[in-house]
């Protein structure tokens, strides 16, 4: 078991490290793993598998919900979100720092892609914070932490691929994301606001008071975001209420924000076939490597690697507390060579029976699984998150790491709070089969 373990581990790290893509990485690990370490063919098995990851019809929700984000990408969504959500931020300790927060959790439930959501909220923010006198440290750090919320508020194309990958029910996934990504919400302004009277508003830090806007005009701004709303819980409420499933709702998604680009005044031909492009190419990318990861699961499971793993762990006697510290630190460790779809299908194949040994809800882990996938997202050297930080800003990557490091340790706060409290997570879902 040793020597396939390190066969595994160097193959993988070899194939990642040439820049081979992440889907023919994992299917040269499995291949490597059934040639040399078993007596089964690992030609038919790559076509069985193959054909059995991509027919499945919860995967349909998948591409539906990218093209929903990338039509809302182009639409000036980011605009109207500043402009509807300042108004009444600017008595709130922290004043319109927290634009970055809630518009980025508002941009992200609808995308999907926290890197989207990043880069387009942070066009429109990081300018104007700027020319207003706000802490660029504080602005960074907030925008790219809410950002990777996207890949926890529903509807999230991460927690497809898990449902999909592990046969856990999305409609309930997406559920149990809501009640953790508000919390982390509210952890992020929390901070905000403990920041704002402790530090900057003494500093002056915080802007400016701008609050000579009339009531009259704050609900101008605001119906900006009415439709937004709309979409995000007309998805959320059609699935919760056994109104539609994940697909359907998915599909009804995509002509709801067709409209909005419609009512915005930004959609046209060319952005129709540049966004339904670009779902098709990310839908792809997804898609191959999930079959990839199939692939590499059974491999897994021939070679019997995970169940000998989970034994010698479970003969180790750690606690589940004691094991969740322990995945974490591999998970962080992991998440920061490998982006967070390949780091959510490489666990899955790997330490699934380990984690179900262990008595976990997988509906809960897969929340866990997603909240340390976000915080990879700020973690150096492969923090996508800090690069499109970078890309906006020019700052030197340790500046933008160190700004987000109290969010960073929020998340860890956060695991440890659905760990004692698993309610957190798990009573929404338990709700919708009362």
């Amino acid at each position: 078991m040793l020597l396939l373990s390190l066969a595994t581990i160097f193959t993988l790290v070899l194939l990642l490290g040439s820049g081979v893509w992440i889907a023919f990485a994992l299917i040269g690990t499995a291949w490597v793993a059934l040639e040399f370490f078993s007596s089964f063919s690992p030609a038919s098995i790559l076509a069985s598998d193959f054909w059995g990851a991509s027919y499945g019809w919860d995967l349909t929700a998948l591409p539906m919900f990218i093209w929903m984000g990338e039509i809302l990408f182009r639409s000036g969504l980011a605009d109207n979100m500043f402009r509807g959500l300042s108004p009444w931020l600017n008595r709130l300790p922290g004043r319109l720092l927290h634009t970055n927060i809630i518009g980025s959790g508002m941009f992200a439930a609808v995308c999907g892609s926290s890197a989207a959501t990043c880069a387009t909220v942070g066009k429109m923010t990081l300018p104007e914070l700027e020319r207003r006198g706000y802490d660029s440290n504080m602005a960074i750090g907030t925008l790219a932490s809410a950002s990777t919320l996207g890949l926890l508020i529903p509807p999230s194309i991460v927690l497809i691929v898990y449902g999909v990958v592990t046969e856990q029910s999305i409609s309930r996934l997406f559920m149990a994301g809501i009640g953790p990504g508000l919390m982390i919400l509210a952890m992020f302004m929390s901070y905000l606001i403990l920041w704002a009277l402790l530090k900057g508003n003494r500093e002056g830090l915080t802007g400016e008071d701008e609050s000579g806007m009339s009531f009259a005009e704050k609900l101008r701004n605001t119906w900006s975001l009415v439709p937004i709303l709309l979409l995000i819980g007309g998805i959320i409420f059609s699935i919760y209420g056994g109104l539609a499933s994940p697909t359907e709702a998915a599909a009804v998604g995509v002509v709801l924000s067709i409209v909005i680009a419609r009512f915005n005044g930004h959609f046209d031909r060319d952005i129709f076939k540049s966004s339904l492009f670009a779902a098709v190419r990310t839908a792809c990318m997804i898609a191959f490597i999930i079959a990839g990861a199939s692939f590499l699961t059974s491999a897994m499971g021939f070679t019997q690697v995970p169940m000998k793993l989970a034994q010698a762990i479970g003969e180790m006697g750690l606690s589940p507390t004691m094991l969740l510290i322990a995945l974490t630190l591999l998970l962080l460790v992991m998440g920061c060579f490998l982006d967070g779809i390949s780091l959510i299908l490489l666990v899955t194949a790997i330490i699934m029976p380990l984690v179900s040994a262990a008595g976990f809800d997988l509906i809960w882990f897969g929340i866990y699984l997603v909240v340390v996938v976000e915080m990879s997202q700020i973690t150096p050297p492969v923090g996508f998150n800090l690069f499109v930080i970078q890309g906006l800003t020019g700052k030197d990557i340790l500046t933008i790491t160190k700004a987000t490091l109290p969010f960073f340790l929020l998340m860890l706060l956060a695991i440890a709070l659905m760990h004692i409290f698993p309610g957190i997570a798990l009573y929404l879902p338990e709700a919708m089969n009362r």
